[in-house]
C-alpha cells in the first residue's frame, strides 16, 4: 500500500522529534559565543511545528544554574499542558511552554543571566544535549545570520511566476488586480500570491509599525487598509534579506484568510490557519 508522505510527517506531531545537521551553528548573547558546534540537533518537542537548536552540553562556554521561581503563566510540564495545548504550537508560542519531560535552566556568562533559556530533555536520545531558547541569543549558521527560528530541512519555499488573473477584495473595495503575481508555495501554508506594487490600490493603505521575521523570507513590514475595522495589517512586503526570495522583494501579499481572493474568476476559499483571525500573526 503507497504512504502519503505528508501522513507520515503530520503523524509525528505528537512526538518529541529531532534531526541531526551538518552546519556549523553558534549562538551569541553579547557578542560572545556562548556555543560554537558542528554537532548541534534541529528538535521539535510535541505539537511544536518549528525546531530549535539543541546543542552539546559539554561544548557550552556558559554555566547552567537552577532556574528561579516558576513564571505564572508558565504551566508546570505534565498531562494537563498536553491536553490544553492547542492542535499545533506555531513560532508565536513562547520557549516555555514546554511539551517534553526535562528541566530548565538558567543560562549564566561572564556579563549575563539569561532566565530559562536552557531546556535539557528526560529522553534518552537527547542525552547530553542542551536546548537553548532561539530568541535568548543571536545565531549563526556557518557564517549567515539565522532570524525567526532555525530552518526546516523538511520545509520548502517554492516561487513560480503566473500569468493567472488575481484580484484582492475586502468589504467589496478591490485592493489588488494582476496578471502579474508571483505564486509562493510554503509548506503547510495556502498559496500566497505576491502582487507587483503597480497593482495594489496602495493609495488607499497605510503603513504600519507592525513587523514579523521569516527564516525563509526575511523581515516583513505590514500595511493596513484602515476604513475597514478588519483592515489592520492585512498585506505585508518583504525586505531584501535573502536571496532566496529574491522574486517576492517588493511586492504585496494579502492574507487569504482575511481578504476574498479570486483567481481566474473563481473565488477562493477562505484558509483557515492560525492567522484566520489574529491580526498579530505572522504570514
Amino acid at each position: 500500500m503507497a504512504t502519503k508522505l505528508s501522513d507520515v510527517i503530520f503523524g509525528t506531531f505528537p512526538d518529541l522529534r529531532y534531526q541531526p545537521t551538518p552546519k556549523r551553528v553558534r549562538a551569541l548573547a553579547g557578542g560572545n559565543a556562548v556555543v560554537d558546534t558542528n554537532y548541534a540537533l534541529l528538535v521539535w518537542e510535541p505539537k511544536r511545528i518549528t525546531p530549535v537548536f539543541a546543542v552539546p552540553e559539554v561544548e557550552l562556554r556558559a554555566e547552567l544554574a537552577p532556574p528561579g521561581q516558576q513564571p505564572a503563566d508558565v504551566p508546570e510540564y505534565g498531562v494537563k499542558v498536553m491536553l490544553d495545548a492547542p492542535p499545533s504550537l506555531d513560532p508565536r508560542t513562547g520557549f516555555g511552554r514546554h511539551t517534553a519531560a526535562g528541566e530548565e535552566f538558567d543560562v549564566v556568562t561572564s556579563d549575563a543571566r539569561l532566565p530559562r533559556a536552557a531546556f535539557r530533555p528526560a529522553d534518552p536520545d537527547l542525552a547530553g544535549h542542551v536546548v537553548l531558547d532561539f530568541n535568548a541569543f543571536d545565531w549563526l549558521e556557518d557564517d549567515e545570520e539565522i532570524i525567526g527560528h532555525p530552518r526546516d530541512p523538511f520545509h520548502r519555499v517554492d516561487i513560480r511566476s503566473s500569468s493567472v488573473t488575481v484580484e484582492v477584495r475586502l468589504d467589496d473595495v478591490t485592493l489588488a488586480a494582476t496578471n502579474g503575481a508571483q505564486l509562493l508555495y510554503e509548506t503547510m501554508l495556502p498559496v500566497r500570491y505576491y502582487i507587483p506594487p503597480a497593482d495594489v490600490r496602495l493609495d488607499l493603505m497605510e503603513a504600519s509599525d507592525k513587523k514579523t521575521v521569516c527564516p525563509y523570507k526575511g523581515t516583513a513590514s505590514y500595511l493596513s487598509y484602515t476604513p475597514a475595522e478588519n483592515g489592520r495589517n492585512i498585506a505585508w512586503m518583504y525586505d531584501q534579506r535573502f536571496r532566496d526570495a529574491a522574486q517576492i522583494h517588493g511586492l504585496v501579499c494579502f492574507f487569504n484568510e482575511r481578504l476574498d481572493i479570486t483567481v481566474d474568476g473563481v473565488r477562493q476559499e477562505r484558509p483557515v490557519t492560525p492567522w484566520s483571525t489574529t491580526p498579530a500573526g505572522s504570514p
